[in-house]
């Protein structure tokens, strides 16, 4: 399987398509079921115009899309169309539906997955952008986890932790983007901590709210990331925030940390000090040592290293950051903002202007491009 000629021609593909009147993202999502039956067919009969194939078999996967969807219109139609006689109670099967999707058949990843692109709405790109893997390996995860539960009778729903994981992954994806995404993920998991007493479940909203009611102030008016450390701290919501301390300081009580519980707590800190300089780091690095004790996740880690080196100095956070691996995402971010607080400010330009290089978003690209520039400048004074 010549994956090269894959991703050479998965441009051209898309050109054709967008060309044939099809919206960008339809294509993209039909071009990823191509890729896929590529991999799967290609190794043992190669054809003889890969390009026109991959055309064809996308625009077949386009039009069988294109024909769910209608269908499953219509049938919504009919439904709003002709209502059941007597009382119809609005019902929400969303929170249903995320178990459903969450199957024990499945592995929790592919579980996660494939409810993130069919209950969830995100792009087979926004997966694997949350999971730190390819496109195209996502792409083969998720058509996997299609064949899997093919046939399945979706009548034994799926364990909390994974739900919980979906509904992290989709309001993250909101936090950084699209506000309704997050907003309905708060809103699904308000509806799962009313229907479940689970300490993560209290731990994941309180985390939720927490992170939103900064929301407001992570951008300025002409849409530039605005750092936490430099955020207008009277913008921040602090209904949610008292909200979410509440939550949080219910779910601790129960003495059975979690994840979730612990970066909520993380998250409290921060929302607590009136200024930057007065954010208690000790305490977050000590919740940083539990996160790492129970998820051993190297951004965790990655994070610790910014925290230590508040805590205990640039030149601590940069032995922290040492320790890691330097493929791992704004690592060369962080290892920027270290270099900067410890004064190296031509190593510090230099890291940020690679880390926008590699930046996953425009507005983050433009933030770091502008920190280089900032520095640069001060460095010719």
């Amino acid at each position: 399987m010549d994956e090269t000629l894959l991703r050479n021609l998965t441009p051209s593909v898309l050109g054709i398509l967008v060309r044939r009147g099809i919206d960008f993202a339809a294509a993209e999502d039909a071009v990823q079921d191509a890729l896929v039956e590529a991999v799967r067919v290609w190794p043992v009969d190669p054809p003889r115009d890969p390009l026109g194939w991959l055309t064809t078999v996308a625009w077949r996967r386009f039009l069988d899309a294109a024909r769910a969807d209608a269908a499953r219109r219509r049938r919504e139609d009919l439904v709003d169309e002709e209502p059941a006689p007597g009382p119809a109670p609005t019902v929400d099967d969303t929170l249903a539906l995320y178990f459903l999707c969450a199957h024990p058949s499945l592995t929790a990843s592919s579980a996660v997955a494939l409810t993130l692109r069919a209950v969830g709405g995100l792009t087979t790109r926004q997966i694997a952008h949350a999971y730190l893997v390819p496109e195209a390996t996502m792409a083969q995860r998720i058509s996997r986890a299609k064949r899997t539960v093919s046939g399945l009778r979706f009548d034994r729903p799926g364990d909390v932790a994974t739900v919980l994981r979906v509904l992290y992954l989709v309001f993250n994806e909101g936090y950084s983007g699209d506000m309704d995404l997050a907003a309905e993920a708060i809103r699904l998991t308000r509806q799962l901590a009313a229907a479940i007493d689970h300490p993560e479940v209290a731990g994941l909203l309180a985390l939720m709210l927490l992170h939103h009611a900064r929301r407001a102030a992570r951008t300025a008016p002409d849409g530039t990331l605005v750092p936490l450390a430099e955020q207008d701290r009277s913008r921040w919501d602090t209904r949610l925030i008292a909200e979410g301390v509440e939550i949080l300081q219910a779910a601790l009580a129960r003495d059975q940390l979690g994840e979730f519980q612990a970066q909520a707590a993380i998250a409290a800190l921060h929302a607590d000090a009136p200024t930057a300089a007065e954010t208690d780091w000790v305490q977050i690095v000590e919740w940083y040592d539990e996160l790492v004790r129970l998820t051993d996740n190297p951004v965790v880690r990655l994070n610790r290293a910014v925290a230590v080196g508040e805590a205990d100095g640039p030149r601590a956070g940069l032995r922290a950051l040492a320790a890691l691996d330097d493929t791992l995402p704004r690592y060369t971010a962080v290892a920027a903002y270290l270099h900067e607080r410890d004064g190296d400010l031509a190593t510090a330009a230099r890291r940020y202007a690679e880390a926008a290089r590699q930046a996953p978003n425009l507005a983050e690209r433009d933030h770091l491009t502008r920190q280089a520039a900032r520095l640069n400048a001060l460095g010719r004074r």
